[in-house]
């Protein structure tokens, strides 16, 4: 039990803060805000100690200003009892602040404190407008028909822009490709027109870019048409195109600079060897998965006889989550992570669905996919028991740096929709053939509802890069 002395009675301690003050107002005394068993504790461990009640008693009177603004603003926008105003926010008067009220303040402190001190509380008192996301003015801008980029993993961007010319007979299109640094200065690095493969008419757009871990090679995903020109015949096929950041072409298959029939490349670590998802012989919707060396050409297949619906690369890994599928559609889809370089698996889960989107978060740690055209399930993969469910609406997902939220463009690829963020909720375990309950989050909106194609967040997670749609401009905006 504390016991206090004579000098350290209750009265003699506020006499004393009174006449330090200049006062006995209802700001010198001391702690009147606080219960008083809690008062008296605090006066007697402060009386001995200049320093300390000097430094309590700035924030005594702080306490008390609060109180004194807190009682004013009830008063002038009315007590929690009275009917509240149908009007916004926006709309709403706010209350005269007289400056009376603001001379009770400076005088009070003034009264108590050194100058620097009264200014830095004064300060204190008024709130300062803090920095917000910079989504209203790109710091870079592309004016060109932008059809494809990529961020790469040290910041560059990597970009296609639409290029026409004409042959006697037909229009042609074949993308340049440009790479552009972190500064903004860029260059192009590949010329469609001079690119021809074989003798046929050949036209391409580029679809995606894939760069290789050391972010010295791009894989370029192109939607390609050769034709005949005698006959008039026209055959369309997904091709892969592989790059130096320099612009020279790789030719792994010797003298073809395409691989054929080859699209979603996963790149392993070596930065030298890549598998991709091909259809072969397959039903429409499901691939095999082969396998790619840029300097000896093509390996073989891997996880042979097997078909999956996609796959999305496990960063910093040789391996990959895939949704593996029977030929003909029989059984659930599973989710396997596949050990692309061991040519091992192991099952994650049985899903009820699979509607698309698989992508795997930064650290490995969580994966996503669509189950329908509504409804998106977020798994943890140490844990993949523990899950959520979120009716969010089909479209293309990236993760935010710190994994605490996602962006969604609202539609498949190639499309143009709004751009949402929505917070990951806190994933629960559940036992197999359970119910998952379905959440439906709020969206914050971005870019003030503006239509986007297409958009990519950097490594790093400081910019935002858009493509609208119309005239196809990439913007660049800081995050």
């Amino acid at each position: 039990m504390t016991t206090f002395s004579a000098s350290c009675h209750p009265d003699r301690i506020a006499a004393a803060f009174a006449a330090r003050s200049g006062g006995t107002g209802a700001l010198n005394k001391p702690f009147s805000y606080l219960p008083e068993r809690v008062r008296l504790v605090l006066l007697a461990t402060t009386s001995p100690f200049p320093l300390l009640s000097s430094a309590i008693s700035v924030v005594n009177s702080f306490c008390l200003f609060s109180a004194r603004l807190r009682a004013f603003c009830v008063s002038a926008l009315g007590s929690s009892a009275a009917p509240r105003s149908h009007k916004p926010a926006h709309h709403r008067p706010l209350p005269h602040f007289p400056f009376s009220t603001f001379r009770f303040l400076f005088t009070s402190l003034a009264a108590r404190h050194s100058p620097l001190a009264t200014f830095f509380l004064l300060l204190s008192f008024f709130p300062f407008p803090t920095p917000a996301q910079n989504l209203d003015k790109p710091s870079v801008t592309i004016d060109e028909e932008v059809t494809s980029f990529a961020y790469a993993p040290d910041g560059r961007v990597v970009f296609s822009v639409r290029r026409m010319f004409k042959t006697k007979k037909y229009d042609l299109q074949r993308d340049d490709i440009w790479l552009m640094e972190p500064g903004g200065k860029r260059k192009r690095i590949f010329e469609g027109q001079k690119f021809t493969n074989g003798q046929a008419l050949f036209t391409y757009q580029v679809e995606s870019f894939t760069w290789s871990p050391n972010a010295h090679i791009i894989a370029v995903s192109l939607f390609t048409t050769s034709m005949d020109a005698d006959s008039g015949s026209r055959e369309d096929n997904p091709a892969l195109l592989l790059l130096e950041d320099s612009g020279r072409e790789i030719r792994p298959n010797g003298k073809d600079a395409l691989v054929p029939n080859a699209q979603f490349p996963i790149w392993l670590r070596d930065n030298q060897t890549l598998a991709y998802l091909t259809y072969g012989d397959n039903p429409q919707g499901l691939f095999s998965l082969e396998f790619l060396n840029i300097s000896t050409g093509p390996v073989g297949k891997a996880f042979e006889g097997r078909t999956f619906e996609g796959a999305a690369r496990i960063s910093g890994s040789n391996a990959c989550i895939a949704v593996e599928r029977p030929p003909r559609f029989e059984g659930p889809p599973r989710l396997q992570r596949l050990d692309l370089l061991a040519q091992e698996d192991k099952e994650v889960a049985t899903l009820d669905a699979y509607a698309g989107g698989i992508t795997v978060s930064p650290s490995g740690n969580l994966v996503a996919y669509f189950l329908d055209k509504e409804v998106l399930e977020i798994r943890d993969l140490a844990d993949p028991l523990r899950v959520a469910r979120l009716r969010v609406g089909l479209g293309v997902l990236q993760w935010s740096a710190d994994e605490s939220r996602f962006f969604l463009k609202r539609t498949i690829e190639k499309r143009s929709a709004d751009l949402a963020l929505f917070s990951i909720p806190r994933l629960r375990a559940y036992p197999p053939h359970a119910q998952i309950p379905v959440s439906e989050p709020d969206p914050n909106i971005l870019l003030h509802g503006l239509t986007i194609r297409e958009y990519a967040l950097s490594p790093d997670g400081r910019s935002l890069a858009i493509v609208l749609p119309g005239k196809r401009n990439l913007q660049i905006f800081p995050f």
